[in-house]
Order: structure tokens, then C-alpha cells, then sequence
């Protein structure tokens, strides 16, 4: 399965991390993609409180 999404590597204290494995086993999600929807929320908030932030396409994609 081919995906555009860009691989991280992200490091978490064991117990955060076994925390939000379990918010995710109850939102019947996956690890990753409750990460990434705490993520889309996180950028949401701010964005409503401070406007849009601006996507420099050329350094997005042109690293």
C-alpha cells in the first residue's frame, strides 16, 4: 500500500505512551492514527486561536 505520509520516529515516556495506546484501543484506532488525529486537533486549536498557518510548498516538498 503506497502512502504520500512521511515516516517519523517519535519518543515517549512508557507511561504517556501506554496512556494514549489505550485512548486509541477505545477509539478503536490505531496507535498511529490516534497520534496523528491528537495531531490534526493540536494544529486545528491553534489555527482557530491564530490564524492560518502558511504551507511553503517548495521546503514541504523540496528537502
Amino acid at each position: 500500500m503506497a502512502t504520500n505520509k512521511i515516516q517519523t520516529g517519535i519518543r515517549f515516556e512508557p507511561e504517556l505512551l501506554y496512556k494514549i495506546t489505550q485512548v486509541a484501543k477505545y477509539n478503536k484506532r490505531s496507535l498511529n492514527a490516534q497520534l496523528e488525529f491528537l495531531a490534526q486537533s493540536c494544529v486545528k486549536e491553534y489555527e482557530a486561536e491564530n490564524g492560518s498557518i502558511a504551507i511553503d510548498e517548495e521546503a514541504l516538498y523540496n528537502k
